[in-house]
């Protein structure tokens, strides 16, 4: 885990050949949270002469201008070949997902000079309806635009000839984060900490409209900890949410690996005997789980989850604030992920685990009532422990980012 004290300075960086500057950047992006590990979105380099022709115009609404010979532009794409869809709420974490690498990619981009200048996101004001492919970009699609992408965001940069930091400490704590869904220490965390955790880095995670809450006392823990075993098990007896789930779980850390993205059994429970393991697999399958659904065994599941997090120090909800707290915009998931993304990583700093809990979120009537039961204000998008893990647990797999960056 990365030390709680600040990590030393490291040698500041450049590149002003944006060409590395993005493969690096992508490396790096890659490695951000998406549920199901399924890593939803691709990037698009825009470099032809049409292609930032079409940026500019979209940057540069309503006047219209042409491309800066000193400006780069990329887009970040939803790919829908490899989104959830069992439920409506998965289109909000797709979103989401997608905002958190983004900030990643910008962040890294600005480690080597490459400062973002402006961003235009979906549904903002003058933008373009969210699936459909904008007019200016409408006419690229003879030339590699997918009748699967959908276009979420796109970015100008311009090389400032100074990093916004440490390439190297941002990559290593990038790397460091990751998902633990093991035994939390019951030790409270420091609230000079958690009141770090609140100030958002720059890029898009400052422009979220988003309020975080930190749950610490025992009483709302405990409200939470009987609603995830009262409700919890909602997901497991949902025939296409889990058969989606399932789709998900790896045989080995090996196959995981080969696939590059989903997680093993070994993510989900930790170190697992062979016999163990694949007594788990047998019991998960949606076929299985159909059976044992009508003798409670969701509700068994549902009550182990319960009484794994029911010793963590604190549960940390976000919840969207603009406009209709029913029906955020894509833009403001868009942010929203960008600063859960910003905070994940100062999480990691300080040596602090997470595990989220979106099986309480993923149904509308859950959240509502998760809502009410705990007074979390807006629409809350993420919900998840906080805390300090007894022991490590393995990085999730990756794609290569060659798989999910193009250019036209």
């Amino acid at each position: 885990m990365v030390p709680a004290e600040p990590i030393p300075s490291r040698t500041l960086v450049t590149c002003s050949d944006f060409g590395r500057a993005l493969r690096t950047a992508a490396g790096t992006a890659r490695l951000a949270p998406s549920s199901h590990n399924c890593q939803p979105w691709a990037l698009l380099r825009l470099s032809g002469a049409d292609a930032r022709a079409s940026a500019a115009r979209l940057l540069r609404q309503p006047g219209g201008g042409p491309a800066r010979a000193d400006s780069e532009y990329v887009a970040v794409i939803l790919d829908r070949g490899r989104q959830l869809d069992s439920l409506a709420s998965h289109e909000l974490e797709m979103q989401l997902s997608c905002g958190a690498f983004t900030q990643l990619l910008t962040r890294t981009l600005a480690c080597q000079g490459w400062w973002l200048e402006r961003a235009v996101l979906t549904d903002e004001p003058g933008g373009w309806a969210y699936r459909s492919v904008p007019a200016p970009v409408r006419a690229l699609r003879d030339a590699g635009w997918r009748p699967d992408w959908s276009l979420l965001a796109v970015l100008e940069l311009r090389y400032a000839g100074m990093p916004e930091g440490s390439l190297t400490e941002y990559q290593e704590l990038t790397a460091a984060r990751r998902t633990n869904r093991g035994p939390y220490q019951d030790r409270a965390v420091p609230a000079d900490v958690l009141e770090q955790l609140l100030k958002p880095a720059p890029g898009l995670a400052a422009e979220a409209d988003l309020d975080i809450r930190h749950l610490t006392a025992r009483t709302d823990l405990d409200r939470f900890v009987s609603f995830v075993a009262r409700y919890a098990g909602r997901d497991f007896s949902h025939p296409e949410a889990w058969r989606e789930t399932y789709a998900y779980i790896r045989p080995t850390r090996a196959e995981a690996e080969r696939r590059g993205d989903g997680f093993a059994l070994s993510q989900l429970f930790g170190p697992l005997h062979p016999l163990r393991a694949a007594a788990l697999r047998t019991a998960l399958r949606p076929a299985t789980m159909r059976v044992l659904r009508h003798v409670g065994y969701p509700r068994v599941l549902a009550s182990r989850m319960a009484a794994a997090i029911r010793p963590t120090p604190a549960v940390v909800a976000m919840g969207l604030t603009p406009g209709s707290p029913g029906s955020p915009g894509a833009a403001d998931v868009l942010r929203a992920g960008a600063r859960l993304a910003d905070y994940w990583l100062t999480a990691t700093r300080h040596s602090l685990a997470l595990h989220p809990i979106s099986i309480v979120l993923q149904h509308e009537d859950l959240r509502e009532r998760l809502q009410s039961c705990l007074g979390l204000p807006g629409r809350t998008v993420f919900v998840s422990r906080l805390g300090h893990a007894e022991t490590g647990f393995p990085p999730a797999p990756r794609r290569g980012a060659d798989t999910f960056t193009h250019t036209l």
